[in-house]
């Protein structure tokens, strides 16, 4: 491809003796006794030179003006004589109150130019206007003062007036302006020329232009009043306090006649009254017929020198210095949807957008029952005002707030101490303004307080525009007294804490009588703190949950408006309850795993030899015959098919975090969970979106979790299982048709029984055999599979007692040498060897207990109480004899399964979603770690109850796959 270029130049780097040609974009060169125009954009002759002709650009000729006539006319064709000098350019130079004149009344251009002294006597009071051109009538003020065109001593002139030294005049002000942020205070050069001339002209004039430029400079000085200063804000309250006989205007107090309404007065505890006593006179509704949604504020504005601009609307970014669409910008006053806007603004941008100030009073229109309509004023939080030690506009103490009235978006005028035509060196601008709406309590249907706009602003020193930048930010907020939401909270928690406390306290009992101990120790307590972090961890769950739910329905739902969200700074203690959600359930999940992963488990083989073979005596050289080997691999098929359920859960996990995650993003959930009143899922891609709501995201998320985690409970429980495939039953009967019990102790004392034993004698057998087996059994043609005579009950809860659990060790303590110290092994045994004589004597062990061989380790088979199956714990101990309680196949042993604790690791996953999508405020991320938190744990759980399993039942690691 072919590239293009060209240097970069612009009109400010071309200098004084080039120009900026712009059909080449680029400088050239002026022509001879020329040099650039102001703009750098054309050529015009240098002092001293006449043109000759001016085709514009470069087309200029100049030519030298002759010594006798070196001076050049205003237009700059001629040559002329100046009696009075010669300005800079090159022009004539005519003194102060005279007017150049160059050419005839017919336009005939003069040999010597004349300096004619406008007449400033009585009849004529002329002086020349501010170019110089002409003569016009001075200003009232002289001629007030001396009757003539001259304020001359004693008069004294100030600001463009004159005024009389015997008229009682206000004190004299102070042209200094305090930029407290950055610690400087300078004498203004708008205030030195403005200040004392408006202040006179209101006081001994009532001068309603002076008077509004008076109260824009006290603005301008951050409403800084003090009794014993008298700069701009001292002057106006000298003014405000000694016109007291004008009256008032509109019968409010602090508004005087021909001044402007800037304070609302500084009686402690006025700021409460105003904000809080009187209600808007307007009701607003989110839905129905008389659905009003539209905040009407209308702003007077003003500009530096006092002179009414225009009545406009709020509505177009009229307070917002960032750029947005139309649509954005006036979604700002849509009743109910917090607004945040915040950009960062180049220096450079804000002098060129801002160079002069506009002044605004904000109020809020609306009608009245018979349509008149009327305005409601809006009072304004200046954080920067600095009252006195009483008055500072800082903190949540309304008692200390100073209310004014007028406030602006950029002062760039203010901060100039020198020529007001340059550069200011400090500019002010307000980063941060607030509308804040509140609603009225207590509640009434749609009734809201004043609004208040609250103002911060920032002090800038000019030092490069082009790369200095400001942050600034706009936001309309709707808040509400959350004191009474926060007590029902906290007296929520409390209750709740101390039910869990007693609850905690029950589980510690339980465990205590499970593990046989009767001593409270450091173990005990330990335990009971972890049972109350997973008791408290549900307090917290089912407040967040509860309070997320409340605020989505009642916010969204709402007609008549009566509830407005939490503010972000509100919503701490939500987030603070979630995070200590999260931590205590996570704390109790780890609790629960490292006890599934311990658990004592057993497989008894219940089948018997079939006959006896012929075997070989290793090293004897004789063949003997032995008892029929029984097959091992049942064994091994049923632990293959326990590990396989060990992590089998009630809900498919990967279905819910994707459910949930379609629900939110694609179906549109997620808008539920926007500050604004809208309840439709759809929204239009330029259309304003509020800012998010963590309580309402929780909600949004939270409910969805539950909704399609029950649905598919549900669905599980009614079809899935019933119907296709239920692998907790489906364990059952293949333990019963594989001839095999599962004995597991999941405490010392306590633990769960599967009663395998094959209603048909045996297992080990053929396929023909098998299928009359089942057949015979479906035919009801044998005796029932449970443990007791005629009943079907195989599964049970057991207590065990001292006796046979100290039996049961000291038959698996072989394992335990096994795996201890080198020293401590029998270096001539063989561990196969002691491994099989290990199972087998297990397996006779317990086959023997089960079958009531052990009188003194006897057990007795009963059902539990309601009392003992509500609060779940045993009330009787098994001291004499082990007691077997009958259960469901559900009941029976899934507190050691993934399944039996679906509501722990429910609750787990809707909190890391939750903490996760807090955090980061996305959904996708949320749902991807989620998942991936699920499968670390779930292989976790498999592997390490894998090791377990192999351990604890002796089969061999390499045969569970």
């Amino acid at each position: 491809g072919r590239g293009f270029s060209l240097p970069l130049q612009g009109p400010e780097g071309c200098g004084p003796a080039r120009y900026f040609d712009v059909s080449r974009l680029a400088c050239a060169s002026c022509g001879p006794h020329q040099r650039a125009n102001d703009r750098g954009l054309s050529c015009v002759c240098q002092p001293g030179f006449r043109m000759v002709s001016n085709n514009g650009g470069p087309s200029v000729i100049c030519e030298k003006c002759p010594e006798n006539m070196s001076g050049v006319t205003k237009d700059g064709w001629n040559c002329i004589t100046c009696p009075k000098g010669l300005t800079s350019e090159g022009k004539c130079r005519c003194l102060n109150n005279e007017i150049l004149v160059e050419r005839s009344i017919d336009g005939i251009l003069l040999n010597e130019a004349l300096c004619i002294q406008c007449n400033g006597s009585e009849h004529s009071f002329s002086a020349s206007d501010a170019l110089g051109n002409r003569c016009i009538r001075c200003e009232q003020t002289f001629i007030n003062a001396s009757k003539s065109c001259d304020c001359s001593s004693p008069n004294i002139l100030t600001g463009g007036l004159c005024f009389s030294a015997s008229e009682n005049l206000p004190p004299k002000g102070i042209a200094t302006v305090r930029f407290g942020q950055i610690g400087i205070t300078l004498i203004s050069a708008w205030f030195l020329k403005n200040l004392q001339a408006s202040a006179s002209a209101c006081w001994l004039y009532s001068n309603l232009t002076a008077c509004q430029a008076l109260a824009n400079m006290c603005v301008m000085n951050m409403n800084s009043l003090s009794s014993s200063n008298t700069d701009a804000c001292g002057l106006f309250q000298y003014i405000y306090a000694n016109t007291a006989r004008l009256g008032i205007v509109h019968s409010i107090s602090f508004w005087r006649h021909n001044l402007p309404w800037l304070y609302y007065g500084d009686q402690p505890g006025l700021a409460s009254q105003v904000l809080e006593t009187t209600h808007f006179p307007t009701r607003f509704s989110f839905k129905g017929t008389s659905k009003d949604i539209k905040l009407q504020f209308i702003a007077a504005s003003f500009d530096a020198e006092g002179n009414f601009l225009k009545w406009q609307s709020l509505e177009g970014g009229v307070l917002q210095l960032c750029p947005d669409t139309q649509t954005k910008l006036n979604a700002a006053y849509v009743f109910g949807t917090t607004y945040e806007q915040n950009c960062k603004i180049s220096v450079s941008k804000i002098l060129a957008d801002f160079a002069n100030p506009i002044f605004y009073d904000i109020f809020l229109q609306y009608n009245d029952d018979e349509g008149q309509q009327y305005l409601w004023d809006v009072p304004v939080l200046n954080l920067n005002l600095q009252y006195n030690e009483m008055f500072v506009n800082q903190g949540s103490n309304m008692n200390n707030w100073l209310l004014t009235r007028r406030f602006f978006l950029v002062d760039a005028l203010s901060g100039k101490d020198n020529d007001l035509g340059k550069l200011p060196r400090i500019i002010r601008i307000a980063s941060k303004i607030t509308i804040s709406v509140r609603l009225a309590t207590p509640t009434q249907r749609g009734t809201i307080y004043p609004p208040l706009i609250t103002v911060a602003y920032t002090d800038v020193l000019i030092q490069n525009p082009d790369t200095q930048s400001v942050m600034v930010s706009f936001s309309v907020i709707y808040e509400m007294n959350q004191s009474e939401a926060q007590i029902q909270t906290d007296i929520a928690l409390g209750v709740l804490g101390g039910l869990a406390v007693l609850w905690s306290l029950l589980k510690t009992a339980g465990w205590k009588r499970r593990t046989g101990s009767s001593m409270i120790d450091l173990q005990t307590v330990l335990k009971f703190l972890l049972f109350y972090a997973g008791d408290l961890a549900n307090v917290f769950f089912i407040i967040t949950v509860g309070t997320g739910i409340y605020w989505l329905v009642f916010f969204k739902a709402q007609q008549f408006v009566s509830v407005f969200l939490p503010l972000p700074s509100q919503e701490e203690d939500f987030v603070t309850y979630v995070g200590c959600a999260f931590s205590l359930k996570a704390l109790q999940l780890l609790h629960k795993l490292v006890s599934q992963l311990t658990v004592d488990i057993f497989f008894i083989d219940w089948e018997r030899p079939k006959g006896k073979v012929l075997k070989a005596v290793e090293g004897e050289g004789v063949i003997k015959s032995a008892a029929a080997p029984v097959s091992i691999w049942r064994t091994y098929f049923i632990a293959n098919e326990w590990n396989e359920i060990q992590t089998v859960r009630k809900i498919n996990p990967l279905f819910q975090v994707l459910a949930v995650l379609f629900f939110l993003e694609v179906v549109g959930f997620s808008n539920l969970a926007l500050m604004d009143s809208s309840s439709s899922l759809t929204r239009s891609s330029e259309s304003y979106a509020a800012p998010w709501s963590r309580i309402l995201r929780f909600g949004v998320s939270a409910a969805l979790w539950l909704a399609i985690a029950f649905l598919q409970i549900i669905y599980f429980a009614v079809f899935y299982e019933r119907f296709v495939e239920d692998k907790i039953t489906q364990f059952i009967d293949l333990c019963c048709m594989s001839n095999i019990s599962v004995f597991l102790l999941s405490h010392s004392c306590f633990g769960y029984y599967i009663h395998g034993r094959s209603v048909h004698g045996h297992a080990d057998t053929n396929m023909e055999e098998m299928s009359m087996n089942l057949k015979r059994e479906a035919e009801n043609l044998c005796s029932q599979r449970g443990l007791l005579p005629n009943t079907d009950v195989q599964t049970f809860q057991i207590s065990v007692s001292r006796k046979m659990r100290l039996q049961y060790d000291r038959i698996h303590e072989t394992l335990t040498r096994k795996r201890g110290p080198a020293r401590l092994l029998d270096s001539s045994a063989n561990t196969f060897e002691q491994n099989t004589k290990a199972y087998n004597t297990m397996n006779k062990f317990l086959g023997s207990f089960i079958d009531h061989v052990h009188k003194e380790m006897d057990y007795i088979v009963k059902d539990k109480l309601l009392l003992e199956r509500v609060l779940g714990m045993e009330f009787m101990e098994p001291i004499e004899k082990s007691i077997f309680y009958n259960g469901k196949s559900i009941c029976a042993l899934v507190d050691v399964l993934y399944y039996g604790n679906e509501t722990t690791l429910l609750i787990f996953d809707i909190l890391f979603f939750s903490v996760v999508d807090l955090a980061s405020q996305s959904f996708v991320l949320a749902a991807i770690l989620t998942y991936l938190q699920q499968e670390i744990f779930r292989f976790i759980r498999n592997t390490v109850g894998q090791k377990n399993l192999a351990s604890k039942t002796l089969v061999d690691e390499r045969f569970l796959i």
